[in-house]
């Protein structure tokens, strides 16, 4: 039997989830549902986030929320935390600087690039993403930058876009 597809998270989709946020629970429980044995990956730039947002000297809902996503990652959600060796650090910000480059991400967003980044160097096949910018990038040029590095091809998708496309088959 061949390995399950390996899934990756972005930062928006755990404070979401942390939210308790219709879309994004009707997504993992889908993915649960299809792909039960599929491992799900927290990447470095992700923690960093929420540990970045948890850390902040305020009260404020995102706060609470990035603490609670936090505390959760392993358990109750039961998603695997992962880390690079330096060298892998290396291939992520390289490319991450040819995903902006290339125009797929604006030059500021240089956090949701490292997240495409990890994702490819980490051989994941999904990207589950709430973020505007990621949801919205082209998957043809994101491919060939991609493959340009050697790395996995990765897709990104919105929640409600797996909810969409997979709640039908689901009953």
């Amino acid at each position: 039997m061949p390995n399950p597809p390996l899934l990756a998270v972005d930062t928006n989709f755990l404070i979401d989830l942390a939210a308790d946020d219709d879309n994004a629970l009707d997504c993992l429980a889908i993915i649960r549902k299809k792909l039960p044995s599929a491992p799900i990956l927290v990447l470095p730039t992700v923690i960093q986030e929420l540990a970045d947002i948890a850390s902040r000297r305020d009260e404020s809902r995102s706060k609470l929320l990035a603490i609670k996503a936090l505390q959760s990652i392993l358990k109750p959600w039961g998603f695997r935390p992962v880390n690079y060796v330096p060298v892998g650090h290396g291939i992520v910000e390289e490319t991450a600087r040819k995903i902006r480059a290339g125009g797929l991400l604006p030059e500021e967003e240089i956090n949701d690039s490292l997240i495409i980044a990890e994702s490819a160097l980490a051989n994941v096949t999904l990207l589950i993403s709430s973020d505007g910018h990621m949801k919205n990038i082209g998957h043809r040029k994101l491919k060939a930058i991609l493959e340009g590095c050697d790395l996995t091809d990765t897709i990104i998708a919105p929640p409600w876009k797996i909810v969409h496309d997979f709640f039908d088959s689901t009953h």
